[in-house]
């Protein structure tokens, strides 16, 4: 049974499906009588972007949202349906258009468009536009993956998040389009909820933020369209977006600071909070490059997927927000309590849980890829007061983190690598079932990458991650900069590289390359590149 028919939704609320017989494009139906929109747009309407994701062997989605005036009201748009033209060319010339077809942009989804393009040629590049009347988007560029069992020589990927609009600027994102990767794994973290502040606490005083977010903290979907139209509009964040197919899953930062399930970290009354997450969700889809098996029902969003390229790598996108059981400890930092080992906590849930198994189980692939939220390694965060972890990660839930670990071990699940964000810092180093033990060889390894701007400029390491990675033997390596990763994957090799910057507090900060740490196939243990 597909997710749509699990979740069983009405005719007035899928995405209906038209086009030329190679292609689908996706479009909520108009009502009997209702007619499109002609508009004249007084500003440019794609102020926004473009953005493809979800690839597949035959095609990708592509996005885009009309907002000529993203701040007002209704942002620039009247409150009607709207025709929107896309093109897919073999070229970035767009001269050779190999598909092309109409889909609606309907005010219900903030005016955004998601069409799943289909019919494509596997493994290769392709160039997409948006027409709207006389207006015309940018073009952007798509990569539609391998075809399945081909075998691979080699992929190259990036894996970014945790983009704190205040905190900088995204000039990791210019560097990150200019490396040109197949796709982008975006951890999480796109938005920040939280007010506009011109002001922080940092380690010298106060300090003023680069920009300011507008409003104040999010609550309703009008609040969380202006808060992504804020994000959206940066010129960097769009060539990112541009450049390659992003995987997208959401964080906490998406609707709260810390959430799970249906539980803030105010205590707020679940009704209430539900509220609150169901606009969330909604903006969050409006968007993201999802598919239609992603459409938001109430609060739900089915964001755990699984994409393959080829023989060389499976990759399994994680949710780890939305079914998992309230943070131990009283989601107390560097905390420790009985309730991390509780028998019924869970991180992803039962039914996420058992897909994730078999499908790890049932791989034929060199790589294993867990594509996820938060820290897997079960670090001591204060060695000098006892065993000591973070509770809103892996660590803090250890019954399923030693279960999914046996599962990897007595499966003989080969070659695991966990890709991970939230820290914003990054960390390399390998899992256990107990890092503190570190018994046997390691189970799998995990890059931690860190944020594009969250934590502003940092440094090359914080004086206490000395002391935590001296006390920590699994964890190899740690850096406290803002950048991205690249992921270099071959037969033989897995290797990350950490890519930082000297300040994103500057629009021309330097990129270059922290470390590299690899794994190679068939071994356990990462060695520095």
């Amino acid at each position: 049974m597909s997710v749509l028919d699990r979740y069983a939704l009405s005719r007035r609320r899928l995405l209906g499906v038209f086009g030329a017989s190679a292609v689908t494009a996706l479009a909520i139906p108009l009502e009997s009588g209702k007619a499109l929109a002609q508009v004249g747009f007084r500003s440019y309407p794609f102020q926004l972007g473009v953005a493809s994701g979800d690839p597949a062997p035959d095609g990708f989605v592509i996005w885009t949202r009309l907002a000529p005036e993203p701040f007002e009201i209704g942002y620039g748009m009247p409150m009607a349906p709207v025709a929107v033209e896309w093109e897919v060319a073999d070229a970035a010339n767009m001269r050779t258009i190999v598909a092309k077809g109409t889909a609606i942009a309907p005010p219900e989804l903030g005016h955004a468009v998601h069409v799943e393009v289909g019919g494509l040629q596997p493994g290769r590049d392709y160039w997409y536009r948006f027409t709207v009347g006389k207006e015309r988007s940018i073009v952007g560029r798509a990569r539609t993956t391998p075809a399945l069992g081909a075998a691979l020589d080699r992929v190259r990927f990036a894996v970014a998040g945790c983009q704190h609009y205040e905190s900088g600027y995204y000039t990791a994102y210019r560097r990150l389009a200019e490396d040109n990767p197949d796709f982008v794994f975006c951890y999480g973290d796109y938005i920040y909820e939280g007010r506009g502040n011109r002001m922080y606490t940092g380690l010298g005083g106060p300090q003023e933020n680069v920009r300011q977010h507008f409003g104040g903290e999010i609550y309703a979907l009008d609040d969380y369209r202006r808060r992504y139209a804020q994000y959206k509009m940066d010129a960097d964040l769009q060539a990112a977006h541009a450049a390659a197919p992003w995987f997208t899953v959401w964080d906490d930062h998406e609707i709260d600071n810390n959430w799970v399930g249906d539980l803030d970290q105010d205590g707020t009354d679940p009704k209430l909070f539900n509220l609150r997450r169901q606009a969330a969700v909604q903006a969050y889809y409006e968007n993201m490059p999802l598919r239609a098996s992603s459409f938001p029902v109430g609060t739900s969003l089915q964001i755990y997927r699984r994409a393959a390229y080829g023989q060389l790598l499976n990759l399994n996108l994680l949710d780890t927000r939305q079914f998992r059981t309230d943070q131990p400890c009283d989601d107390k930092y560097g905390a420790s309590c009985a309730e991390i080992d509780a028998p019924k906590a869970q991180v992803m849930g039962d039914a996420q849980e058992k897909w994730l198994n078999d499908g790890l189980t049932g791989s034929k692939a060199t790589w294993n890829v867990i594509a996820q939220q938060i820290m897997m390694m079960d670090l001591d965060r204060l060695p000098e007061a006892g065993r000591n972890v973070n509770p809103d990660s892996w660590a803090g839930y250890s019954i399923p983190r030693v279960r999914l670990l046996k599962t990897i071990r007595d499966r003989k699940v080969g070659n695991v690598v966990v890709l991970t964000g939230d820290e914003h810092q990054n960390f390399a180093g390998d899992l256990f079932l107990d890092g503190a033990k570190a018994e046997g060889a390691p189970i799998a390894s995990e890059f931690v990458v860190t944020s594009i701007t969250s934590g502003g400029d940092g440094n090359d390491q914080r004086l206490d991650m000395a002391k935590l990675q001296a006390a920590n033997p699994i964890l190899k390596f740690n850096n406290n900069q803002r950048g991205y990763a690249i992921c270099d994957v071959t037969p033989k090799t897995f290797t990350t590289e950490f890519k930082v910057l000297d300040s994103v507090r500057r629009t021309d900060g330097k990129l270059s390359t922290r470390a590299k740490w690899a794994l190679e196939a068939g071994k356990t243990g990462i060695v520095q590149a």
